[in-house]
């Protein structure tokens, strides 16, 4: 036990010391989570319980600190417990930005999502930004932190649970808002008790915004390894004959297409998802599509839509979606007069 102890106060030590140490190694754990991104399954479950742990540790900042010194004799600097959420943060960050990457369209308002990630991954490791602007505002850190546990909590709940996109996405924002109230009377100390009911109705607001934007939000737990449009499917080997970009209105009329899709989920969940035909901007239709989890490649399935309205020529896309709107990819096609 004195041991341990003594390990734990030279640690605490040197980090006041030297504060840029922790830094650099928050910096190299949050990489090193990019790289082990392949073994998402079991690093994920570690990642979601130390952000959510971290959260407590951010509500119980000056409780746990004084406790510290109370029990090593040690008065660790705010700046110190800054430093261990800033390495969660990264961490949390790194991990959950391939996920995001490996799924974004870039010609979708869903990469303004995937570009704020990347931004607060690359805030998250400037210190003169961070420690100057970020952490000496409160309010600010807490939206911080807010957003990286949302973001993981997006990642983690479809591999941990098995839960759909749709209830991955109302979960993390519940417990977001949940996890942020105790934190309301640290933010405003002196303020009047009618300013807490308000805020809370802001933030509420704020997640019904999100809500109503989640088309926005990529479906991180999914993705789309392949879509083909084809004339025929080889059912036996579960494969598109040929891939068709162009087509003239009376072979559409007469063949219809199928849209063949591999789509790589979490081993385990079972998702409803859908393609959606949109002709010139306007969608056509909607046909459901139920995949399983597992397959390393993606699991392979198909629609086949034969009904085509008679000025079908112009510009087709076919995406794939989940139940909550979520673009998961998409084709594009041209059919000729």
């Amino acid at each position: 036990m004195n041991k341990l102890k003594n390990l734990i106060t030279q640690f605490i030590v040197a980090m006041q010391k030297r504060p840029g140490l922790l830094a650099v190694l928050a910096f190299c754990s949050g990489v090193a989570s990019y790289v082990m991104v392949d073994r998402k399954e079991s690093f994920s479950q570690v990642i979601a319980i130390v952000l959510l742990i971290s959260w407590f540790w951010l509500i119980i900042d000056n409780w746990l600190r004084d406790k510290v010194e109370e029990r090593f004799g040690v008065a660790v600097s705010p700046n110190v417990m800054r430093f261990a959420l800033q390495m969660v943060q990264q961490e949390s960050l790194f991990f959950a930005l391939p996920f995001f990457l490996a799924v974004t369209q870039w010609d979708h308002p869903q990469a303004l999502f995937t570009s704020l990630i990347v931004l607060c991954a690359l805030i998250s490791v400037i210190d003169p930004f961070y420690y100057k602007k970020l952490a000496k505002n409160r309010t600010l850190f807490t939206v911080f932190h807010n957003f990286a546990l949302f973001v993981v909590l997006l990642v983690t709940l479809p591999i941990l649970l098995n839960l759909t996109t749709s209830q991955s996405l109302a979960i993390a924002l519940v417990t977001s808002v949940l996890i942020t109230l105790p934190s309301l009377a640290n933010l405003m100390p002196d303020a009047r008790w009618w300013r807490f009911p308000i805020l809370v109705l802001i933030l509420c607001a704020i997640s019904a915004g999100v809500w109503q934007l989640r088309s926005f939000v990529p479906p991180a737990a999914l993705r789309l390894t392949d879509i083909t449009l084809a004339h025929k499917i080889d059912v036996e080997h579960k494969k598109p004959l040929g891939s068709i970009d162009t087509l003239d209105l009376y072979t559409l009329h007469s063949e219809g297409l199928y849209t063949w899709t591999a789509v790589k989920a979490p081993r385990g969940l079972n998702e409803k998802i859908f393609h959606v035909w949109i002709h010139n901007k306007k969608e056509i239709d909607r046909i459901t599509l139920n995949i399983n989890g597992g397959r390393k490649q993606g699991y392979r399935a198909w629609t086949h839509k034969v009904n085509f309205p008679h000025d079908a020529q112009g510009k087709w896309q076919v995406k794939v979606v989940t139940e909550s709107g979520q673009l998961i990819g998409l084709t594009k096609f041209i059919v000729t007069p």
